[in-house]
């Protein structure tokens, strides 16, 4: 699927004739039709009807995603014509697994495809990682959780969502459908080094809601989601996580539970408030321009169960 596909097929839809589309995109109207027919014939479906000119029911669910697509690639392209490639540095981007879920490779697949010229890296952080990746220059973006709360940081929320725990699949409150967070304070959590920022440590705990009471922490420390995931699932420990968690990780021995009454949580992309490339606004263009048209309906369709993540009420 191409760009000059789809906005071949949206001047169409929008114009109502072949020869008005063909003439807005300065193309004869033989180059739109093979556009939409090679369109067509990539998706397997037929999504214009041609006498007269309307859209099938294929059509109709494609119009909003290819908008969304080359609305995010004129964003992208937008930010960055003033650059010069041929001394381009990288873009490091780091991820805080799994970064603001199912977005997190559809953002960097798009920049990638929008801008093929600026070299893109992409790093695996920890907890501690959380902000000192960014403020120590180690990378210039980052998808982490929860939002930091340092001032030298550009934050761009991408998704707001519930809180889940991660339990072990055999232990006292393993077969929950749901917990409240008087049932889960008690319990033993995994422990974090003294790296890992208060605003982490206050999310991963629920401090909020502890009244300065420290958490009890089991015998293991973790350093990323994937020790937590193991702690849980060895039955030393539990962790917390955002509710897209529980579509992404499918691990045996653990369970992903509902916590009714604690406060939503959100994953975001965070940059350093001082830097101002035209590549790093372009990222971040395009980042906020996904999340925003695409993020409800990738998790919808990833969705095993439960709810569908809103936006906090």
């Amino acid at each position: 699927m191409e760009l000059r596909q789809l906005a071949s097929f949206l001047a169409v839809v929008e114009e109502g004739q072949f020869a008005r589309a063909a003439a807005r995109l300065f193309l004869s109207p033989p180059a739109v039709t093979g556009h939409i027919q090679r369109l067509e014939r990539e998706l397997g479906v037929q999504l214009l009807e041609r006498s007269p000119i309307a859209l099938t029911p294929a059509g109709e669910r494609l119009v909003p995603h290819a908008r969304t697509m080359l609305a995010a690639a004129n964003a992208a392209t937008d930010a960055v014509t003033d650059l010069r490639t041929d001394d381009d540095l990288p873009l490091r981007v780091g991820v805080m697994a799994p970064g603001s879920a199912e977005l997190t490779p559809v953002i960097l697949r798009a920049f990638r495809k929008a801008q093929p010229a600026i070299p893109l890296i992409v790093e695996s952080l920890a907890f501690a990682e959380h902000t000192t990746a960014l403020t120590e220059h180690r990378v210039d973006l980052a998808f982490v959780r929860p939002r930091p709360d340092d001032e030298r940081l550009n934050v761009d929320v991408l998704t707001t969502e519930p809180r889940v725990l991660i339990l072990p699949a055999a232990g006292p409150t393993g077969d929950a459908d749901a917990l409240r967070l008087s049932d889960v304070l008690d319990l033993a959590f995994v422990g974090l080094s003294e790296d890992v920022p208060r605003v982490f440590t206050d999310y991963l705990y629920f401090a909020s809601a502890r009244n300065g009471m420290p958490p009890r922490r089991g015998v293991d420390e973790a350093a990323t989601i994937q020790d937590v995931l193991t702690s849980a699932s060895a039955g030393r420990a539990i962790g917390a996580a955002l509710y897209s968690f529980s579509r992404l990780y499918h691990w045996p021995g653990i369970r992903f539970v509902p916590v009714i009454d604690a406060p939503w949580a959100q994953s975001v992309l965070a940059s350093r408030r001082d830097d101002i490339r035209p590549q790093v606004r372009a990222f971040r263009a395009l980042a906020t321009t996904l999340a925003r048209d695409l993020g409800p309906g990738l998790a919808s369709a990833s969705e095993a169960a439960g709810p569908v993540i809103l936006p906090e009420p």
